[in-house]
């Protein structure tokens, strides 16, 4: 029996104790919790977007990559089955579900105006965000784009550091945007990168994370990373404060995020889709 299959057999006491807390036997009268509600049905619904490789891309006809990896992994020590749901990001960053899905395996930084709205874990891992270049412009430096306009997604964590509203709740990013630059926003950052891509160039620069800017790269757009990444983010797993019994649910999924980066699995999956292991807050 290899490492991996005993590791998915054998849920950790962590995890178990986690789940014996946090799932309490239900008197006969009460109406089960929402993990417990999961529990029953056998599956949890995750939010995903496929416009994001590696985190998240359709191949064949299947969703695959790092965060499906990881919300597959969850729901495994959960005892559940995982099925995928894809609404915009907008919407999921923005709260208020309506039980469309249960939670948010969607590399999402964790926020003082996300945590609003959203309940979130401890972060899984940690992403650089990076400016970009349409390699025509000739542009290597963040200087370069001082005046210019720098295209990301929309309700992202990028689209607030460009206004100058972006907390992570205990600190904030020391970077600031080029001078003078201005924002424009797509659907998706990877929506960006695909007009440069058919021949567009209705903005000189772009930023996303490093891995999404990279897959980029790799796939033959025409884009030049700019200077160190402006700043790192912390990303979690995520659920709708409105759903009022949800604490036994994230209480369970943080153990197992904790476990998860405990018995290497994290670190594991990190390598396998970027190469690196961004498991780890960098500094630490």
């Amino acid at each position: 029996m290899d490492t991996r299959t005993s590791r998915l057999l054998a849920v950790s006491a962590t995890a178990l104790l986690a789940l014996a807390w946090a799932a309490p036997a239900v008197a006969q009268d009460a109406e089960p919790d929402m993990l417990a509600r999961i529990q029953a049905a056998g599956v949890i619904r995750m939010s995903t977007d496929p416009a994001y490789p590696p985190q998240s891309e359709l191949v064949d006809g299947e969703i695959v990559g790092f965060d499906i990896d990881v919300g597959r992994e969850i729901a495994t020590r959960l005892g559940v089955d995982l099925a995928l749901e894809t609404p915009d990001w907008a919407l999921v960053s923005a709260g208020s579900w309506s039980d469309r899905w249960d939670f948010s395996v969607g590399s999402m930084t964790i926020t003082s105006s996300r945590e609003e709205v959203l309940d979130f874990t401890q972060p899984y891992y940690y992403t650089p965000a990076q400016l970009a270049a349409h390699a025509d412009t000739g542009i290597t430096a963040p200087e370069g784009l001082a005046g210019k306009t720098i295209c990301m997604g929309e309700g992202t964590t990028y689209l607030e550091w460009m206004n100058g509203t972006l907390d992570f709740g205990s600190e904030s990013p020391d970077a600031t945007p080029p001078e003078g630059s201005l924002p424009v926003t797509r659907t998706t950052d990877r929506d960006c990168a695909q007009e440069w891509g058919l021949g567009r160039i209705d903005y000189e620069g772009w930023l996303s994370s490093s891995t999404t800017v990279q897959g980029a790269i790799d796939a033959g757009l025409p884009i030049v990373p700019v200077g160190e990444p402006v700043f790192y983010e912390p990303l979690a797993v995520a659920f709708d404060k409105t759903v009022e019994d949800n604490d036994s649910l994230v209480a369970a999924v943080d153990a197992i995020v904790a476990e998860m980066h405990a018995d290497g699995t994290l670190s594991e999956l990190s390598l396998k889709w970027y190469g690196a292991d961004l498991t780890k807050k960098v500094g630490e």
